[in-house]
């Protein structure tokens, strides 16, 4: 039996630094902030793997994989995307799994807690366990773990940084109200 090809990745230069995108052959595998090293810079597990539902099924092209998140993520950076179709190769536990399609819920200019995050997997008490897991989301921006906060509107836990995550949510709100304005002309 062959093992499947080494992922591959490409350099992307956005409004936040350079950012490291990582293709396998079932898809978007990793995002990776400047100043992270290598492909699973969050100790990404390898005994789970979850495709997001409908995507990942079979094997793709990495290279046709990282072309089209570049092109995605170069939407989003410019106001024009608010959601990712791509193929997802996300390794993590059941737990995490769990988590992350919580994440991949919430709309585009909207914010929720930990707690709430919490709720929606069924157990308010899993604040914690879920600020974790979102701490190892391996495709941060395709995954926004960038739109929970703290329960007091803080913005807290986030790989690249408070600042970072700051610029997302003021993006997306200004990108929301250009939208908007767009609806109402």
């Amino acid at each position: 039996m062959l093992a499947p090809p080494e992922p591959k990745q490409t350099l992307l230069a956005t409004p936040i630094g350079e950012l490291t995108v990582v293709a396998s052959s079932r898809g978007v595998r990793a995002v990776v902030w400047p100043g992270e090293r290598g492909h699973q810079p969050r100790q990404i597990p390898s005994s789970s793997r979850s495709p997001a539902p409908g995507q990942g099924q079979e094997d793709v092209d990495p290279d046709t994989v990282l072309r089209a998140a570049a092109e995605q993520l170069g939407e989003y950076f410019a106001g024009t995307r608010a959601t990712f179709d791509l193929p997802l190769d996300l390794l993590g536990t059941p737990f995490q799994l769990a988590a992350w399609e919580v994440l991949r819920g919430i709309p585009f200019g909207t914010t929720i807690s930990y707690g709430e995050q919490a709720c929606r997997l069924g157990d308010a008490r899993k604040a914690r366990a879920v600020g974790s897991a979102n701490g190892r989301n391996p495709i941060p921006i395709v995954v926004p773990c960038h739109r929970v906060i703290g329960g007091d509107g803080s913005l807290t836990g986030f790989a690249a940084g408070t600042e970072a995550k700051a610029w997302l949510l003021r993006h997306e709100q200004r990108a929301t109200a250009v939208q908007a304005s767009r609806r109402r002309s």
